[in-house]
């Protein structure tokens, strides 16, 4: 077997070779419905665009799957591997994989059975619904190709191969940003073509990480590897669980923000349809940052498991900080984008009317006010998941979305009505960065003392 450079090799050179290809993975992943969201809010409007958020609960959910099976087999594989028990990694991953395939096709047909009372929960309004069946009907069929392809592009960085899971995602969305354009505006098909687009994407990025099952280099697969093991499923799913729990947690978000915002947008001039589609933007316009974010965080994730399973522990504090450090200089850059830039960020999604740029504009401004320290919550969460420690970073995972965001939106605005919703944001962003300084302390101050 060949020696795991994670265990000897610089970690800011680590960092760098992992992160940049998680971070282009993560990028590409957002980029899918970002760059639907451009060519329909050309193409179709700005209800082409509320119907894509109302959609987009849907992409949250599987990425939940596919965060599950794939960093919980990756984290076991890079502790294995740590520990110098590669038959073990390698039933983990033939395990996990064989997950993926199993959920991503239940995934599917429950979400093809549920399509229309979905939609409906997930806030689409009477004029958006059309456009939202047709869209999610769609992209539904891409769901378990892209749970495969997001699982497995974890298990290739955890091999070592983080240029290679790059690829993979490079090059379904550079397949789905040609296709949009000639689907929409040539071949007249608007909301249908993009979902095509995105579909025949994502089916190209599958076949692509597939194909990596006949090229790993830290283990070797025997045909054992692949029997579904209920015991080793539950392993899996105990160290993906933070990962997953907080999509989870973002799609009660997506739910109940997009639900708080029709409501109380009826209440004001700016009506049902403007409040659904601007924070649709100004969400996705985030998930820049935050794709970037969770690319160090997941980028960082097996150098700290497999440093963390050799008790390596200077080096794992090591990564963890140099990581830090980075996520706080790609949210500056955000802040100072969504502060100063707003408008012409929200220009790219199409145009509106003046009601429709001003809370558009507002709602950046505001919700996103506290970016600067949202990433040092995501990269915690990942750190506990990655030495072992699923329960505290499920917990931390959970605590902006669920225990600070959802009840902050729901009370809120009955005191500062829309505004309410608007201000939510920061404050749970500024909470759940105080619990995650404070946990994270406390576990770097146990692993000094263990050396």
């Amino acid at each position: 077997m060949t020696e795991n450079p994670l265990g000897y090799e610089k970690i800011p050179k680590l960092l760098k070779d992992f992160a940049i290809p998680s971070i282009m993975a993560a990028l590409v992943s957002s980029l899918y419905n970002i760059v639907d969201q451009i060519f329909i809010g050309q193409g179709v409007g700005y209800l082409g665009n509320a119907a894509t958020n109302v959609s987009y609960p849907f992409s949250t959910i599987c990425l939940a799957i596919s965060l599950l099976i794939g960093i919980g087999s990756a984290s076991r594989v890079s502790l294995y591997l740590g520990n110098k028990k590669p038959e073990d990694a390698a039933k983990a991953a033939g395990n996990g994989i064989v997950l993926m395939v199993i959920l991503g096709l239940a995934y599917l047909v429950i979400g093809e059975i549920l399509l229309n009372q979905l939609l409906k929960l997930f806030g689409a309004t009477t004029e958006v619904f059309p456009y939202a069946q047709q869209y999610a009907g769609i992209t539904l069929a891409g769901m378990p190709f892209l749970i495969v392809t997001n699982g497995m592009s974890n298990l290739i960085r955890a091999d070592g191969s983080p240029r290679y899971s790059m690829t993979c995602m490079l090059a379904g969305a550079i397949v789905n940003t040609i296709l949009d354009p000639i689907f929409i505006f040539i071949f007249q098909w608007g909301i249908f073509g993009a979902a095509l687009a995105t579909v025949l994407g994502q089916i190209l990025s599958f076949i692509l990480a597939v194909r990596y099952l006949w090229h790993f280099k830290t283990i070797h697969f025997e045909k054992n590897s692949f029997q579904p093991s209920i015991k080793e499923s539950l392993k899996t799913c105990s160290m993906g669980i933070s990962s997953s729990s907080n999509q989870i947690a973002i799609t009660f978000v997506q739910i109940v923000l997009y639900n708080s915002l029709t409501y109380y947008g009826a209440q004001t001039v700016y009506g049902t349809d403007i409040p659904l589609a601007a924070c649709g933007i100004v969400m996705k316009t985030n998930a820049i940052i935050l794709a970037i974010v969770a690319g160090i965080s997941q980028g960082v994730q097996p150098i700290i498991g497999f440093n963390y399973g050799a008790k390596q522990y200077p080096r794992v504090r090591e990564a963890y900080l140099l990581a830090i450090k980075w996520n706080l200089v790609v949210s500056a850059i955000g802040f100072c984008l969504f502060q100063c830039f707003p408008q012409a960020l929200i220009s790219l999604f199409g145009d509106g009317d003046s009601l429709y740029f001003e809370f558009a504009v507002l709602f950046m401004r505001i919700y996103l006010f506290m970016v600067l320290l949202n990433g040092v919550q995501l990269l915690s969460s990942s750190f506990f998941t990655a030495i072992g420690k699923a329960m505290k970073g499920a917990l931390l995972a959970l605590t902006r979305q669920v225990f600070f965001l959802i009840p902050l939106i729901l009370v809120l605005p009955l005191r500062f009505g829309i505004m309410g919703v608007l201000y939510a944001g920061p404050v749970a962003d500024f909470s759940a960065f105080v619990l995650s300084v404070l946990l994270v302390s406390i576990e770097l101050r146990k692993q000094k003392n263990a050396m």
